[in-house]
């Protein structure tokens, strides 16, 4: 093959890499944004919850009432998770997207950035776990009201 051919093809060839290097973030972030999905809809039946029970507390008696304001501020801290599980999720959705830009054009312009990839990516990591355990501690609050009730 002359010369010419293979110099032409190089190019392609190093965006091909880079796009194959940047692909697999990509399955990381669909999965992070079906979790934003989990998150928000939990929140989404947290506050429809939560505005029942104001209903509620204003129109009972003094006992349900009582009842219903704690019941409330269960539902105010779970709120409080959820919203900083959600937060966290999209930070790390916006890191991995860093991370996916900065493997691109390093690939593409053959720098070595491996020294500004590598915290990112473990800060996103870190965010992820902190939203997960957010998460759990949520679902763990939201079983213990249904435990109390039966």
């Amino acid at each position: 093959m002359p010369l010419s051919i293979l110099l032409q093809l190089a190019p392609v060839e190093g965006l091909a890499k880079a796009i194959q290097l940047s692909v697999a973030p990509v399955f990381l972030l669909a999965g992070i944004s079906g979790l934003l999905g989990v998150l928000s809809n939990r929140l989404a039946r947290i506050i429809d919850r939560g505005r029942q029970l104001q209903v509620q507390a204003g129109d009972s008696s003094v006992a349900v009432s009582r009842d219903a304001r704690r019941e409330l501020q269960l539902q105010k801290r779970r709120m409080g998770l959820m919203l900083k599980a959600i937060e966290l999720a999209t930070v790390t959705i916006l890191l991995v997207a860093l991370v996916v830009a900065i493997v691109f054009v390093s690939a593409v312009a053959r720098l070595d950035l491996a020294l500004l990839v590598v915290p990112l990516f473990v800060l996103a990591m870190v965010c992820l776990m902190v939203a997960v355990v957010l998460f759990l501690r949520e679902v763990q609050i939201a079983t213990g009201q249904i435990r109390r009730w039966f």
